[in-house]
């Protein structure tokens, strides 16, 4: 960078001067990596960063990072970090990863998320007297630092480089409206050959609004799109939605001047689109997949912010909003465009349960799975050309059934 450092290294981390344009109540703070060599992909690495005594406010974050080298970044604020060396290996991998670095998780205590990064996002700027409040007896006593590394050629030999990806945060003491960040995702997998629903809600039970004002949203290879919402006395309104496929950066929060309350529930839905002939699970490397929709938050007066920062799901198989008892009342009304990719002109539909969220032919009636677990309710002809011959070829053999007059098929 072109400008002075202050002298001043804590944990593997730079602190910067003043940033000018940001007036003498703001500094810019360099957190990066202390020159590391990674040596094996989806290498997670972890540095910490010790904070004062004082209360200080993260109000802006700069990346410094390449997506071909770096897969994603996360900032953690923590009771204790997960290590005391400078540089830690902090990924589920790390057993199988790169021995050269201690194993560790990222926190010892009071993991919360602040910030993430990926697919080259520009620079972030929170709103006018919004900030991360860090420090003094806010619980996070230190920043943590993490990066997954995608592609370490670089750092290999004949080439032997080192990195220093990381953020520039802008932090000032002057009190701001308290920001945070709630993460919604799941677990499952996504089979072969499908389009896949992947969804999660939690009810909201704090007794303090907040104010969503940005989203991101994270997944890999195959999420086409991925979706976030409040909903409330059956409404579902849009947090945000976007394509994990653009750059991962945090957007203006589609409905501006949205607020959750106690009793509102906030729910996400990720849509993945899987052309291989293998099933993709969620997972920590580049060759899985991950479904997370993040919600940047702020709350008007007091300190406070959420006391819980993670909502996950069980995912498909195992979970869906259709199977949810508290969601029962509001399937009716979800989105159109739950699974639209912005800028397309029809929504993703689910192929892995056809009927799943689709009105049967015959709403009043059970749904039938008498022939091969087909779903008697659904078009036949949707069927691949051989599955459909092989069907057909068992109805004329197996004979009529009592119902066969109720249902076409």
């Amino acid at each position: 960078m072109e400008r002075a450092l202050v002298l001043a290294v804590c944990l593997g981390a730079v602190f910067g001067a003043p940033n000018p344009s940001q007036g003498g109540d703001y500094k810019d703070v360099d957190f990066l990596m202390p020159s590391v060599q990674p040596k094996h992909p989806d290498t997670y690495l972890c540095t910490p960063m010790k904070m004062t005594d004082t209360a200080e406010y993260i109000v802006g974050f700069r990346p410094h990072a390449n997506m071909a080298i770096a897969h994603h970044i996360l900032l953690y604020g923590c009771m204790k970090p997960g290590s005391k060396k400078d540089v830690w290996n902090c990924g589920e991998m790390a057993g199988g990863g790169d021995q050269q670095y201690e194993q560790r998780g990222v926190c010892d205590g009071g993991q919360k998320i602040l910030y993430a990064w990926a697919m080259d996002a520009p620079s972030l700027k929170l709103p006018e007297a919004v900030g991360f409040k860090v420090g003094a007896d806010t619980g996070i006593n230190y920043l943590v630092l993490q990066v997954h590394y995608k592609d370490v050629t670089s750092f290999l030999p004949p080439l032997n480089g080192i990195d220093k990806s990381g953020i520039t945060m802008t932090m000032t003491e002057k009190p701001q409206r308290r920001a945070g960040v709630y993460l919604l995702g799941t677990g499952g997998s996504i089979p072969k050959h499908s389009v896949t629903y992947m969804e999660t809600e939690c009810p909201y039970d704090e007794d303090f609004e907040i104010h969503p004002f940005a989203f991101r949203t994270h997944g890999h290879t195959l999420a086409q799109v991925n979706a976030g919402y409040r909903i409330r006395n059956g409404q579902w309104t849009e947090i945000g939605r976007q394509s994990p496929q653009k750059p991962q950066m945090f957007y203006n929060a589609t409905t501006p001047g949205l607020v959750i309350k106690k009793g509102d529930t906030l729910a996400a839905r990720c849509t993945m689109q899987n052309d291989l002939d293998h099933d993709v699970k969620i997972g920590s490397t580049q060759n899985d997949e991950m479904c997370n929709f993040y919600v940047m938050y702020y709350t008007d007066g007091g300190d406070q912010i959420m006391h819980n920062t993670y909502c996950f799901s069980a995912g498909p198989p195992f979970y869906y909003w259709k199977g949810d008892e508290r969601m029962s009342s509001v399937i009716k009304n979800i989105p159109d465009t739950a699974s639209l990719v912005p800028g397309a002109k029809k929504p993703l539909k689910q192929t892995l349960e056809p009927a799943l969220y689709d009105e049967p032919v015959y709403p009043t009636a059970d749904v039938i799975n008498d022939v091969m677990d087909w779903n008697m309710n659904e078009d036949p002809k949707t069927l691949e050309e051989e599955q459909y011959a092989k069907l057909m070829q068992y109805l004329q053999e197996r004979g009529p059934r009592e119902y066969d007059e109720e249902y076409p098929y």
